[in-house]
């Protein structure tokens, strides 16, 4: 690839709703630029930015990935994202580097929960907007009825820039509605022919939602337009580009990608109306250790800083870090400071990635996307500067997860393997966390969906070997008891030489701490002060079973009371076991009960879906706590849920609300399960001991 000024550097992204066809978009686009030979097609897993084995077998994108291509004198990054929710992650990384968006939606599908996703991630990177209604080639494609749900989605700022031209149900050409021409596809070209008499209308209202929102885009421009006049050829461009710049005015235009059909002339319309990363507000960032703001303009002179926005972690190559350079020049065999790790980094050989395909540079300028392999400690969201001029850039804030299953090794002896390869998948993907549940001996994956752990699941296999089911987690449960007792422990064992004799009285009740509460009330020494220590020894050993389902004791409190001793006979060791004896019988007799973990559920949804949402929750044993409005029509529903029900609440509530509604959870407290609970929990565990009985 020849170099390239900054103002010649485009970096688009490409959002949507799954199955929008964004990688047909992107495969069309480097057909277009004679970088491939041949087009490659999803359902033949012959694609360049889906070429992931995950991403070939399910036909989706599963990560986002970058399509440089040169047209016209300039270079365009293609960003290509996941349209399906549970990889939002990456979608999050593609729009933090991107400069711009290209959001698509099918001329049969319209609108959906993703289209309006994409435009709520791009307006928060404050970026320009441009729709693409795709799939023209259809049956049923209807583009005015797409572009009626845009405007009442999106406001009258989204402006058709082109309209089709549909003769006997085929998608042959477009209208142009900024310089009124019409032209057809033929084959491969684009040829001139006359507006299609049917098409004034449209044309003239189009032109008029134009007009408007190019007057909004200058003081001088609304002036004139309120004075009747008409904007010149130079107007128009001027405020379309003001307009599309400060988010004010939205392009539509529409195509084929699978026929590559009315995809050049959206090329085209990157590089005319699309911000270079010249063009966009300096980046903010922070100076190193410090709160203090610094801007970062882009322009190739000057200190050298960039973030690294994902990591792949390759089998056969190692790590690869993916990176967008935001000021000065980067070259190969530099020496960078990580401000993150505060260790340096070589950057021995840069590349730039096209799918899979790494294409060697020498050097990055800033705004341009690049990546280098095999950097010890650098990983996402890190940014890359000069030693002498130390920053932070802004960092990638991620979902956290919304669902966790436990991991179970199919083969035994697999653990450590399982455990390295969790970790490395971990580096690629920061939307998915692995934790080591000490009480249940449970390694829990956690992820943004079903679908999201299902793909680490089958990566575990494909690029480390090793093959896992997922199972739901065990619910760490609680015991405690509810009645004052006091029972008596007596260890007694007398058989030729040194006998064993130990004898506590110990009264156990309810305690107000989580951890155990010894005390001891002995008069008259009838049981010696040397040997208090074994008696609480011996009962914490004994509170990590309670007596119902042999889940831990809490709030116990244990006071000895009384008891007796042998001169020779008693030892440590026998007081410990006669106050396990006591702990024993105790709890038997003081009324035992399950406890159950209860989490706090913030869930977001819009209006519509409150009485939905409130039902679900009441049919999992939760207690609404409250509502709350919040911005753009959602509320907020506040609640306390037994943390059993909530395992698969991620899908549910993505299912209950199309993809709309989010929530959040936390452990709150243990609270006493109700009978029916408590009655399963208990006999899942009589079941279990048996069988490990059986086992042994």
């Amino acid at each position: 690839m020849k170099d390239y000024i900054v103002e010649k550097l485009r970096n688009v992204c490409l959002m949507a709703h799954g199955g929008a066809g964004k990688t047909t978009l992107a495969e069309a686009m480097l057909f277009n630029t004679g970088v491939l030979d041949r087009f490659g097609r999803v359902p033949d897993g012959t694609t360049t930015t889906d070429y992931d084995p995950e991403e070939i077998k399910r036909k989706i994108s599963i990560s986002a990935s970058i399509a440089p291509c040169e047209w016209k004198d300039h270079k365009i990054n293609v960003i290509d994202t996941p349209g399906y929710f549970d990889f939002v992650g990456e979608v999050k990384e593609g729009i933090r580097v991107a400069d711009s968006a290209l959001i698509l939606a099918p001329a049969k599908g319209g609108v959906a929960v993703g289209t309006e996703k994409s435009w709520a991630y791009a307006k928060e990177q404050n970026i320009p907007r441009m729709f693409f209604i795709s799939k023209m080639d259809e049956e049923n494609a209807n583009y005015f009825q797409v572009l009626d749900q845009l405007v009442n989605t999106f406001g009258k700022g989204v402006v058709a820039f082109q309209l089709p031209i549909v003769e006997g149900d085929k998608f042959v050409g477009f209208v142009d509605v900024i310089n009124l021409v019409a032209k057809k596809f033929d084959k491969d070209k684009l040829v001139d022919t006359a507006i299609p008499g049917g098409l004034q209308d449209k044309i003239s209202s189009a032109r008029d939602a134009l007009n408007e929102a190019i007057a909004e885009s200058s003081e001088d421009l609304m002036e004139k337009y309120f004075g009747g006049e008409e904007f010149t050829h130079e107007e128009i461009k001027k405020g379309i580009r003001l307009g599309i710049a400060d988010g004010s005015l939205v392009p539509v235009f529409c195509g084929s990608a699978i026929n590559n059909q009315g995809i050049q002339p959206v090329m085209d319309a990157i590089l005319e109306y699309m911000p270079s990363p010249a063009d966009r507000p300096a980046v903010k960032a922070t100076k190193a250790g410090t709160d203090q703001a610094v801007e970062l303009k882009a322009s190739a002179e000057g200190p050298v800083s960039a973030l690294v926005f994902k990591t792949v972690a390759d089998p056969f190559v190692g790590k690869i870090s993916l990176f967008r350079v935001y000021s000065g020049t980067l070259k190969t065999d530099s020496v960078l400071f990580n401000s993150t790790t505060e260790k340096t980094e070589k950057i021995a050989n840069l590349f730039v990635m096209r799918g899979k395909k790494q294409i060697p540079a020498e050097k990055l300028i800033a705004g341009d996307i690049g990546g280098v392999a095999k950097l010890q400690g650098a990983n996402t969201n890190d940014t890359l500067c000069d030693q002498a001029n130390k920053i932070v850039l802004e960092k990638i804030e991620f979902p956290e997860p919304a669902i966790s299953l436990a991991v179970e090794p199919k083969a035994k002896g697999d653990e450590e393997k399982i455990g390295s390869g969790l970790q490395r998948l971990m580096d690629e993907d920061p939307t998915m966390k692995v934790s080591l549940n000490t009480e249940t001996h449970q390694t829990l994956i956690s992820g943004v969906g079903e679908q999201h752990l299902d793909v680490i699941v089958s990566k575990l296999k494909a690029k480390f070997g090793v093959s896992v089911n997922l199972i739901d987690p065990k619910i760490p449960y609680r015991e405690t008891i509810k009645k004052k007792v006091k029972v008596e422990g007596k260890h007694k064992k007398q058989s030729g030489g040194h006998g064993q004799f130990g004898h506590v009285w110990i009264e156990f009740e309810r305690g107000d701490k989580e951890e155990l509460v010894f005390e001891e009330k002995i008069f008259g020494g009838s049981v010696p002060r040397q040997y208090f220590p074994a008696v609480e020894k011996g009962l914490h050993e004994a509170i990590i079973k309670g007596v119902l389902a042999g889940y831990p004791v809490v709030n116990l409190k244990a006071t000895l009371v009384d008891g007796s001793f042998h001169p020779v006979d008693s030892s440590e060791m026998a007081f410990k076991i006669a106050a396990r004896l006591a702990y024993k019988k105790g709890l038997e007799q003081a009324s035992p009960v399950l406890l159950e973990p209860i989490a706090h559920a913030e869930v977001y949804v819009p209006d519509h879906y409150m009485g939905d949402i409130i039902g679900d929750l009441n049919k999992r044993r939760g207690r609404i706590l409250g509502m709350n409005p919040q911005e753009g029509g959602i509320q907020q529903v506040v609640a306390e849920v037994p943390q059993a029900e909530m395992f698969k609440y991620a899908t549910d509530l993505r299912s209950m609300t199309q993809g709309r509604g989010y929530f959040k959870l936390w452990f709150d407290r243990y609270e006493e399960a109700p009978p029916m609970v408590s009655q399963k929990v208990i006999e899942e565990a009589k079941k279990t001991m048996t069988e490990e009985e059986e086992e042994e």
